[in-house]
């Protein structure tokens, strides 16, 4: 009985001693492959970008809109855009004039309706009231006084002359900006941008595999053309107390 037990006790435990050693060997194996994760890692994206361009959007209605997922909708924003700026652009109408025309044809409109329909059914016509809503209004201004305060907190670590390249990058962004702005007003600008946010993202999200290599080597050869200038110009110039030395 004892000799059959310590054998039944060394088969268990030669068992158990082939488990573990298969898990290893598994688990070993499963770490020389590479996941899917990783070689997705190594797919270069445009900006760094690890999600679909729908998500870079916001993924809402306004991404459905940039990206054309239904294309009424895009087509009616834009046409909408285009309408007013051949209106102020080309046409040289202005703002006041074209709210004080609009609400004269609204309100001629609705006091003839009123009447015509006070004449035919001899009751008044129930114009419903209009409303703006408070919490759309409260929640736009506490985005719009987020983004205001990020700004004011970014442009004064830029005038703090603690990094240089992110001066510089602003410095020359501004005077694009700048030189951009001689040859054509806010509303042309603002419609450019808008123009180009509905037809880029879309050809790019179409065509992302052909452009992503493309961009992947001209990310290469800037990176080359900067440490270049880092070495030759920036390293040269003297920089203002580090964060470091200002707390001791």
């Amino acid at each position: 009985m004892g000799e059959h037990e310590e054998k039944h006790e060394e088969s268990l435990m030669e068992k158990l001693a082939e488990k573990i050693h298969g898990h290893d060997s598994s688990s070993d194996s499963d770490k020389d492959k590479p996941s899917e994760s990783s070689i997705k890692a190594k797919v270069f994206r445009l900006f760094g970008r690890e999600r679909s361009v729908h998500h870079v959007f916001g993924g809402g209605k306004s991404a459905d809109t940039f990206l054309w997922r239904n294309k009424k909708i895009s087509a009616g924003v834009l046409g909408v855009v285009t309408v007013i700026w051949v209106l102020f652009e080309l046409l040289e109408y202005h703002l006041l004039t074209l709210v004080c025309h609009v609400l004269i044809f609204a309100l001629v409109i609705l006091f003839l309706w009123s009447n015509a329909y006070a004449f035919i059914n001899k009751s008044p016509l129930c114009i419903p009231e209009v409303h703006i809503p408070k919490d759309p209004v409260i929640e736009f201004a506490e985005a719009l006084r987020f983004e205001m305060n990020l700004a004011f907190t970014v442009l004064r670590d830029i005038a703090s002359g603690r990094d240089l390249k992110k001066f510089l990058c602003v410095i020359a962004g501004l005077w694009i900006l700048s030189i951009v702005g001689r040859w054509c007003n806010f509303l042309t600008l603002f419609y450019i941008v808008f123009v180009l946010l509905h037809t880029v993202p879309v050809l790019y999200e179409k065509n992302e595999d052909k452009v992503d290599p493309f961009a992947e080597k001209a990310m290469h050869e800037i990176k080359k053309q900067r440490a270049v200038f880092n070495a030759k110009v920036l390293s040269k110039i003297p920089r203002g107390p580090s964060k470091e030395k200002n707390k001791d």
